[in-house]
This record gives structure tokens, sequence and C-alpha cells, in this order.
């Protein structure tokens, strides 16, 4: 199994990040299967960072092998959705794109990438027009619609599937809207997709 990540994918994330270059394409990287932190297990803050913060996303679970797939059928090959966190290293990363290196650490250390419980697409009219949100103690940090993602779910499927294979039970986070910000300890983390809570665990 692996974690297929989309970077950049809201208008409105980017500018928080102070992106200002527009992508043709959608921006991949992958996380480790050790990544996976599910079940409302804990997260502990790393011992080598001092700014992680939570980036709450969309996320869509593979079922069937595919390779090269066309757009208009990339539909078939998810069948469930969930709420995530992408948990980054935000100080980490910001120290690797200063000098130019890679900055998968920042994102694929162990337990960073938050599942909630799964939901067959089939619960929801169109995944692509879902509202989704954190609560952090009880307040919403966050709040995100899939329609306003700069690279829809189908064409992202199709274009990873350029180039790697997908397996069944892969995942894919599908990117973060605005107000991403830093987890402490002591928080409880709540995930919704409309009005389902599918996400629940605490920080340690």
């Amino acid at each position: 199994m692996k974690i297929i990540a989309v970077g950049m994918n809201y208008a409105q994330h980017n500018k928080e990040l102070g992106h200002t270059v527009e992508n043709k394409e959608p921006v991949i990287f992958m996380k480790p299967d050790s990544a996976i932190l599910k079940d409302g297990k804990p997260f502990f803050i790393p011992d080598f960072s001092n700014e992680v913060h939570y980036e709450t996303e969309l996320v869509v679970r593979i079922n069937r092998l595919g390779k090269n797939i066309a757009p208009r059928f990339a539909n078939r090959y998810y069948d469930a959705v969930t709420v995530g966190i992408d948990f980054t290293a935000r100080d980490l990363q910001r120290k690797f794109r200063e000098v130019g290196n890679p900055w998968e650490l920042s994102k694929g250390f162990d337990n960073s990438a938050a599942i909630g419980a799964f939901v067959p697409v089939e619960r929801y009219k169109d995944i692509q027009y879902l509202n989704f949100h954190l609560d952090i103690d009880g307040r919403t940090v966050q709040q995100g619609y899939t329609a306003d993602m700069l690279f829809k779910i189908d064409d992202i499927v199709a274009y990873v599937s350029r180039f790697v294979t997908l397996k069944i039970g892969d995942l894919l986070f599908t990117g973060t809207p605005v107000g991403v910000g830093p987890v402490s300890i002591g928080q409880h983390l709540e995930g919704y997709l409309e009005t389902d809570k599918l996400l629940d665990f605490y920080i340690r």
C-alpha cells in the first residue's frame, strides 16, 4: 500500500504559503506506508520538529489495479472516501526548501498520515462537491470544499497512473485548503465530511 499526496491543490492555501507560481500539472509526493495513523490512535509530536502543522484533506481509497487510466474512467478506480490529515513538519520543510533539497522527510515521517473511517462513495451524490472541516477542541479551524480543487480527483487519478501503477488499498490525499496551522500536545482533533464525523483523536 502506498500513499500518494497532492500538494498545492487549493488556490487560497497556495497564497497562504506564499506560492505564486501556477502549476500546470498536479504536484505529487509520496508517503511510506509507515506514515499511516488510524483507528483513533494518538499522534505523538516528533522530537525533530518544533512546528508540526495539520493539513486536512479528502482522502480517496483505490479499489482496483490501474495504469494509464483515462480521466473518464478514473471514477471506477476508487470506492471510498474519508477525511485525513497530512501532518507536516513545517520547520523542516522550510529548511529543506531553502537549499533546494527534496522535502519528503518533512511529510513522510511515521504517523504523518492520519485517516478516518472510510465511507462508500455512493453515500454522497458527487464527491467533487463535498464540504469537509477540522475541529480542534470543539472549534472549527479549517474547512474546505472539494469543488475548489485546482486539479479534480479523476484528473489526479489519471495523471498519477501515468507514472505509477495504482494498487488496491492505495490512498490518495487530494490536497489541503486554506487554514493550516500548528498542533500542540493535549489537543483533540475531529474531522468531518459533510455532517459525518470520521476522524477523532488526540495530540500527545
